[in-house]
């Protein structure tokens, strides 16, 4: 193991390689490549595609890039024409390339993909020539039956086949190392796999964050035990070492948080600091220093960072922000020697997925195909809209909308409904007036709400007292959500002070907190709206998992289509909701 005998970045990297070999600077060391003793290793990674093969929209499709005079700008990124394009011709002369991901390559996906439960994205990243990809959480988002039938193939067990032709499965290897089934106590899919050419082997563990359970529904996690990721990656890496596979890339589907937005922020520049943050930092300085380099992902960021393994050496930890607008490009200096890396001549940057190259011209045909399958329903009209309805803020409009919408369909089933509670993670885009494909202008289609409302989660009710309704909304800002809180966006009626000074759950202002008026009484009880994922205590919100008397419903979408239907028309848009039912204090 290289790492162990590193002593400075520039001081091995001349001691190592041989003497037609240099070490260069920049984003780790460069090294020459001598024929014999030293081979470099392309691994071309991405993360958390989220089934996006068309070029995203609106800032979901765009990167920000610093510019030589500090200076930033943005630029236009993604779609999977572009992104096939973009790694054929990074693996050009680089007889020895790998293609990896980080997770979450599913899920959460656009209608284009998540129509047909994420098949098309499987062929696409068949046609990319994924090589290998570890687990994140959308992957379980329709439980483990489902990630097996991605993995294995298969019509899908209640919808059949879309095509003609039986649904292949992925053919790459989906890595699971901490996703363990209750019963067994194994993993449910491959905890590692090899990939080896011409002598030089490379070894891939794939874990998900152990936390999975707490973002994901309880029935896609049912049966399954989600263990450590640091103490699954460096059991796998003794198995790995003694299977005499040296060479080991951790794919982690966890990540952190850089000092800055822009994608070619360089972590390691003096002055720079920590220069990321987040939970992938304590697992990278934790993981066994027998493992070379991370490949991460789960917070949408963009990152080429160095962090300390164990051993004090650097190690290197990338992420390519999310839906195909990035990818990174690793140079691993395998030792032929020892079977190791070089981890001093490790250099690593990532690449925009610009889109004034050509499209690929197999995932044109491969979005087209489905599209044609698709375009029926997702042409559909299902409301109109005034203007941009969107999802930012602590409070967003949209999310009010949503929230009013789920409220309106609890009273369908229950009249008595006082209230709804919406996830802001559960809204994955915006609504757009502009007009886009065959829409005209505010027109809202099922594939636009889909892509806002992608998981198909029930809106479900339960009863909740006045003491549980006020300690959900603590929660929203302490336990698990203390440093990153999860703001509820609530429904028509329910007011409260949000005083962002103060700390922990004192931040919501108990004596504020009003519905339709009149305080909320402690010892009353309230019929409560929320999606099946809320209403099993999900994202921290444990209170919720606690409610009575449960009654589900129809799934969400259907709620926000059923809304939009009799609120709005062409004549009569629906306007953006004013978002000032929570007022802040900062």
């Amino acid at each position: 193991m290289a790492a162990a005998t590193v002593v400075s970045a520039g001081a091995l990297a001349a001691a190592a390689l041989p003497a037609s070999a240099s070490a260069g600077h920049g984003k780790g060391h460069t090294p020459g490549h001598a024929s014999g003793r030293y081979q470099d290793v392309q691994l071309l990674s991405f993360n958390d595609l989220h089934g996006n093969l068309e070029p995203p929209s609106g800032s979901s499709g765009r990167v920000t890039e610093t510019q030589p005079d500090g200076t930033t700008k943005t630029v236009d990124a993604g779609g999977v024409e572009y992104l096939a394009t973009h790694l054929r011709e990074a693996r050009k002369g680089n007889r020895y390339s790998i293609t990896a991901a980080g997770g979450d390559m599913v899920g959460a996906s656009p209608l284009l993909s998540g129509l047909f439960h994420d098949e098309p994205t499987i062929e696409a990243l068949n046609k990319l020539d994924l090589d290998v990809t570890s687990v994140g959480n959308h992957e379980f988002d329709e439980g483990a039956a489902e990630l097996a039938r991605l993995q294995n193939g298969g019509c899908h067990p209640t919808e059949g086949c879309y095509t003609d032709k039986r649904f292949e499965g992925a053919d790459f290897p989906y890595l699971a190392a901490n996703v363990l089934d209750e019963k067994t106590g194994k993993p449910i899919l491959k905890p590692y796999w090899v990939w080896k050419k011409n002598g030089v082997k490379v070894g891939f563990i794939g874990v998900t964050l152990e936390g999975t359970p707490g973002i994901v529904s309880a029935d896609g996690v049912k049966g399954l035990t989600f263990k450590d990721e640091v103490e699954t990656i460096n059991k796998y890496a003794k198995v790995l070492q003694k299977q005499g596979v040296k060479s080991i890339v951790a794919l982690v589907h966890e990540g952190g948080y850089p000092a800055s937005s822009s994608y070619n922020y360089d972590c390691d520049a003096p002055g720079a600091g920590d220069g990321i943050s987040g939970p992938i930092v304590d697992i990278a300085r934790n993981v066994t220093p027998q493992v070379d380099a991370l490949v991460t992902g789960h917070t949408h960021n963009a990152y080429v960072c160095t962090i300390p393994d164990p051993a004090g050496n650097p190690r290197m930890v990338t992420s390519a922000a999310s839906f195909g607008r990035l990818y990174t490009d690793t140079t691993l200096t395998y030792d032929r020697r020892t079977g190791d890396i070089a981890r001093t001549a490790v250099k690593s940057a990532n690449h925009v997925v610009t889109r004034d190259v050509a499209k690929a011209p197999d995932m044109t045909a491969l979005i087209g195909k489905w599209n044609t399958l698709a375009a029926p329903i997702g042409n559909r009209p299902i409301g109109y809209i005034s203007g941009d309805i969107g999802n930012s803020g602590t409070e967003s409009p949209l999310g009010d909308l949503i929230a009013d919408a789920q409220l309106a369909h609890g009273r369908e089933l229950d009249p008595e409904t006082d209230l709804a509670l919406m996830n802001p993670g559960g809204i994955r885009a915006s609504l757009t007036y502009a007009a886009s494909g065959s829409e005209g202008d505010g027109v809202v289609t099922y594939a636009e709400g889909f892509t806002v409302q992608p998981f198909a989660n029930t809106v479900n009710l339960q009863n909740l007292t006045g003491a549980q309704v006020i300690q959900v909304l603590k929660e929203q800002v302490s336990g698990v959500n203390q440093a990153a809180p999860k703001i509820l966006q609530v429904s028509a009626g329910l007011t409260y002070t949000l005083d962002l000074t103060k700390s922990g759950a004192d931040r919501v202002v108990t004596d504020s907190i009003r519905l339709n008026g009149a305080p909320i009484d402690p010892s009353a009880t309230y019929r409560v709206a929320s999606n099946s994922f809320l209403a099993g205590g999900g994202d921290g919100f444990t209170t919720l998992g606690q409610g009575t008397d449960d009654l589900v419903g129809a799934d969400d979408l259907t709620a926000l289509e059923r809304y939009l239907t009799a609120n709005s028309s062409a004549a009569s848009p629906i306007a953006p909701p004013a978002a000032n039912r929570i007022t802040i204090v900062r």
